[in-house]
């Protein structure tokens, strides 16, 4: 579903913020993606889904590439950043009826999906109101109804769970399992390790803009913890 084949990106002035990187999140992956703040997690992502040009290397999702097929590629993911920037003049219904026209989606499915998600995540009786007025929560929930509108093949969070209460973070734990079951793929970064471990199948470790450890979840950890293994790689000098 997604492939990274050795990605690389220097910003201006020469910093290397991610290096030869190689990633495959097959159909069903809910696949972690781990790493200090300024590993390249989110410069990764953001190639990914499209907002981002490189330097070497390609991105591939559902086998096309995002260089030369990016409406394609568009069309099948959705993304949402670690602090979602709505449109603050519209109201809740407007801007989803807004994101589910973009993508296509027919009028009864449109419909039916708000319903369900906005029940889900209980903000149906705000639906009505400026999203100007929404707290962060109320933000990232719509963020989240607006990526999930689609039923996208891909999905690419970045700290999805920052903000969310207890419920709404259960529920979209829920929602990204049952979407892999599906046949969808997932593709996350978070810093809350205990949540990847027991929520991912496959993670990958990113240090400095590298690759340190990737691979299934079982594999990678052995009899140890995430955190301890993510302490153990990136602390560890070369």
């Amino acid at each position: 579903m997604l492939e990274i084949k050795n990605f690389s990106k220097t910003y201006k002035g020469g910093k290397r913020a991610v290096s030869h990187l190689n990633l495959n999140v097959e159909a069903g992956d809910i696949y972690g993606f781990i790493g200090h703040n300024g590993a390249g997690k989110t410069t990764t992502l953001k190639a990914v889904v499209g907002i981002m040009g490189f330097d070497e290397g390609d991105i591939l999702i559902d086998g096309k590439s995002i260089k030369k097929h990016p409406i394609f590629c568009k069309s099948v993911t959705a993304y949402i950043p670690d602090n979602p920037d709505l449109y603050e003049h519209l109201s809740g219904i407007e801007y989803l009826n807004f994101i589910a026209d973009v993508y296509g989606v027919p009028a009864k499915e449109k419909e039916a999906r708000i319903a369900k998600y906005a029940d889900l995540f209980e903000i149906t009786g705000s639906l009505g109101s400026l999203i100007g007025s929404y707290s962060h929560g109320m933000k990232q929930k719509a963020a989240l109804i607006g990526a999930l509108i689609h039923e996208p093949k891909l999905l690419v969070l970045d700290e999805p769970f920052v903000g969310l209460d207890p419920k709404a973070a259960l529920d979209l734990k829920n929602i990204m399992r049952e979407l892999c079951q599906k046949g969808s793929a997932i593709f996350f970064s978070t810093h809350v390790l205990e949540v990847a471990e027991k929520l991912c199948n496959k993670v990958a470790i990113i240090k400095n803009g590298e690759l340190v450890a990737n691979g299934d979840i079982k594999e990678v950890l052995g009899n140890e913890s995430l955190e301890s293994v993510f302490m153990e790689v990136t602390e560890h000098e070369k």
